[in-house]
């Protein structure tokens, strides 16, 4: 059972959950200093780390179901787990199941605060449902991205759901937090997945890559990074807190998305990983303690 536990949390990358984690916790931070002021409330704290974590963990554990007979025929992931026989598809299946029903329970610590689990089916149906894009869009990568802005929108709303009731447009700094994160992972699921044009074009599958080729992926990829340290840059305009220590932070990740874009070239590929996984945990991570050294001082 251990080893089987290993297994899982080794076939969805639970060390990866770092690349949204961030966004939630900054965006968690903006909601206690935001006006009107919310009272900070170790039981919201819990349920943002729970909830990040069972989200993730059941939706990458539906992905790698979903796209099992897929990574079979694919060089690059045939020896993931499943395709391999490390794991049977069963304890993967249960797996889901109690993530899933984790992540429900987990919204009950934001109680009085009903609306994160009202709408909690709702989110893993989404999350769920990005498994199944590259079938029949192109735009899989965005939907991606849009999964993963949920998350500093979801903290805000799991904090403030009273005060986004009363005024819709008190949630702003978090939806424009959240598309900055959306066109980020974008961006760079758009670099890891030119590793596979081939593969997506011999398979019937939808990319950016598949659809523009590599060179042209990577110009949106670009393009997507660039729109979002503007969106980074508009966040004062929106959130008043910011000061000279988050601008250090933006300039920060536009330096750093320079280097991923550095590494990567249509003629080579072999440093993906190094940008994927390597400079965008810099980049979540950094701009979480830049931004909370700014707030606390």
């Amino acid at each position: 059972m251990w080893q089987s536990l290993t297994n899982i949390l080794s076939m969805i990358r639970f060390s990866h959950t770092l690349f949204a984690l961030p966004f939630a916790l900054l965006a968690a931070l903006m909601a206690w200093w935001a006006e009107p002021v919310v009272a900070w409330r170790w039981q919201d704290l819990l349920g943002i780390l729970l909830a990040m974590v069972t989200a993730r963990s059941a939706a990458m554990a539906w992905n790698r179901l979903a796209d099992r007979r897929i990574d079979a025929e694919n060089p690059r992931t045939a020896t993931r787990h499943l395709p391999a026989g490390t794991l049977r598809v069963s304890h993967v299946v249960w797996f889901t199941v109690f993530a899933s029903l984790g992540f429900v329970a987990s919204t009950c610590l934001f109680l009085p605060n009903r609306l994160p689990l009202y709408l909690a089916i709702p989110v893993l149906l989404f999350l769920a449902g990005y498994s199944h894009a590259k079938r029949f869009t192109s735009l899989s990568h965005f939907w991606l991205g849009a999964a993963l802005m949920l998350a500093p929108v979801s903290a805000w709303i799991a904090i403030r759901g009273q005060v986004v009731l009363a005024n819709p447009a008190d949630l702003l700094p978090a939806v424009v937090l959240g598309a900055a994160v959306m066109l980020w992972v974008a961006g760079f699921d758009i670099i890891y997945a030119c590793q596979d044009l081939d593969f997506d074009r011999t398979a019937g599958l939808h990319s950016v890559p598949a659809c523009l080729g590599t060179a042209g992926a990577l110009r949106l990829a670009a393009g997507c990074h660039l729109a979002m340290i503007g969106l980074l840059a508009c966040l004062p305009w929106v959130f008043a807190p910011w000061g000279w220590i988050y601008w250090t932070g933006v300039a920060m990740v536009a330096g750093l998305l320079a280097y991923e874009h550095v590494l990567v070239r249509p003629d080579d590929l072999s440093r993906v990983n190094r940008a994927f996984f390597h400079v965008n945990a810099v980049v979540s991570l950094g701009l979480l303690i830049v931004g909370a050294i700014d707030l606390l001082l």
